[in-house]
Order: structure tokens, then C-alpha cells, then sequence
């Protein structure tokens, strides 16, 4: 029987993030089973305070496989998320993929300062609408890289964003963003779970985070594709595959 894996998506995703992957996926011997975030997806719209937390989030993915240990896939948020799961039952995972993901910030400093910038995003979310957002959000830095991406592609990445509400992007921000989750890099070393770190070497902050992380877990190992930015999973699919399957389907 193919293992299932939960697949956690980033910040103005969906369970459409991993289309790109997920047929690969099955047709490497794994169940894939994308998740939906609270707000996000088919969930957008959702403005309820009480679902946007850390134990919601929990509830979301021990409710999506019925298989317990389950495999963990997160990107981005996504696998921010998944460690944070992983670090508070780690009965209930047997491997943990983390793409382009981070423990949280160090200091009590740093988080306060992402909290309040979190903030003041979150407001011009909510006053300027969602298409605004994501024409202020495709143009960081951080997603520069995807402008290589086939047109097609970029579309279809956009049109998905666009299909989440401001309020519920908002929402998921200001409850679950970088800067109100609990640091975890003080707790990473207990985190026994074997696990597979994913960066790309365009996107140096995180190569550097995900070098110390991977160095800090006791059961983990990094790979890193020099070619591509944050998203690895869309800007070298096969590549995301043939790393991820083995890691997945090995022990």
C-alpha cells in the first residue's frame, strides 16, 4: 500500500500548489494529499478567530490522513508548520520533507518586529484587496526567480492566489505568520524524525537557514538545487521528485 504524505503549501497557496508534482508523486509510490490551510484554498473566506492558530493548523493535518505516522511535505509556511507539528507529536510522523522552511526566528526582538510588520501587511491587505497584494507579493525578491517559469505556469501560480479572500490571507498572517509561531530553534535538536531539508541556491537566506537547521536536527540532511529559487517544487519539478520519492519510500 503507497504511504500517504501530507502536502503543506506556503503563504497565498492552496492544495493546487503541488499539481506540478502530485501525479509524479503517485506514479513514484506515494499517496499524495494536499491540504487546504485555514484560509486558504477552498477554505478562503474562512474569518473565524479560533481557526487561525497553531493547534488549528494541527487539527487540519491529523485530520487529512486517516495513517498515523504520516509523512510531512511543507513548503514555506507550509513547512514551518510541519515542524511545528513534527516538534509537538512526534508519534504521530514518520518523515518530514521541508522546502525552502525555517524554525521560526531567534529572539523574542525579532519576532516582535515580523509581528508588527506582519501587521501593518495585513491591514493593506484588508483595504486594498487581494489583487493588489499579489501584484506587491510576485514582485519580492524572494519569488524573482519564478519569472523564468514558463507563462502558462506563472498564470496558473497567480490565478490561485487570486482565488484566496484578503480577509482570510489577513487572518493567516497575523495568526500564524513567522512572527507569532514559537521559535523552535532551542527545541530542533530533540526532533528525531528523519528529515530531508530542500533549498535553492538562488535564494541565499534560505540556504543559510536551512544549512544551520539541517545541521541542528539529528536526523537530517540537506539537498540543494543550485539552479532555482524558493519554489523548488514548481521551478525544478523533476528535480523535487527525484530527491523527494527515494527520501519518502527509504527505511
Amino acid at each position: 500500500m503507497a504511504p500517504d504524505v501530507v502536502l503543506l503549501h506556503g503563504f497565498t497557496g492552496s492544495c493546487r500548489s503541488f499539481d506540478f508534482v502530485s501525479e509524479a508523486l503517485s506514479r513514484g509510490g506515494v499517496t499524495p494529499i494536499p491540504v487546504d490551510l485555514p484560509g486558504h484554498g477552498k477554505r478562503s473566506g474562512e474569518i473565524a478567530a479560533s481557526l487561525f492558530s497553531l493547534q488549528s493548523v494541527f487539527q487540519s493535518i491529523a485530520k487529512a490522513s486517516a495513517v498515523a505516522p504520516v509523512s510531512l511535505v511543507g513548503y514555506s509556511m507550509g513547512g514551518r508548520l510541519a515542524l511545528q507539528y513534527a516538534a509537538a507529536y512526534p508519534e504521530r510522523v514518520s518523515r518530514l520533507v521541508l522546502e525552502s522552511s525555517s524554525p521560526g526566528l531567534d529572539t523574542d526582538e525579532e519576532r516582535m518586529k515580523r509581528r508588527e510588520a506582519d501587521a501593518s501587511l495585513a491591514h493593506r491587505i484588508r483595504q486594498g484587496g487581494v489583487e493588489a497584494f499579489v501584484d506587491e507579493w510576485e514582485a519580492l525578491p524572494l519569488f524573482s526567480s519564478q519569472t523564468e517559469l514558463p507563462r502558462e505556469i506563472q498564470e496558473t501560480i497567480r490565478t490561485n492566489r487570486l482565488a484566496n479572500s484578503p480577509r482570510s490571507l489577513a487572518a493567516a498572517l497575523e495568526g500564524f505568520g513567522t512572527g507569532s509561531l514559537p521559535s523552535l530553534w532551542g527545541q530542533i535538536p530533540t526532533v528525531t524524525v528523519p528529515t530531508l531539508v530542500l533549498v535553492g541556491g538562488l535564494d541565499a537566506k534560505f540556504v543559510e537557514i536551512g544549512e544551520r537547521m539541517a545541521g541542528a536536527l539529528p536526523n537530517a540532511r540537506l539537498t540543494r538545487f543550485d539552479s532555482v529559487g524558493h519554489a523548488i517544487h514548481l521551478e525544478d519539478p523533476s528535480g523535487w521528485i527525484d530527491a523527494v520519492i527515494p527520501f519518502l519510500l527509504s527505511g
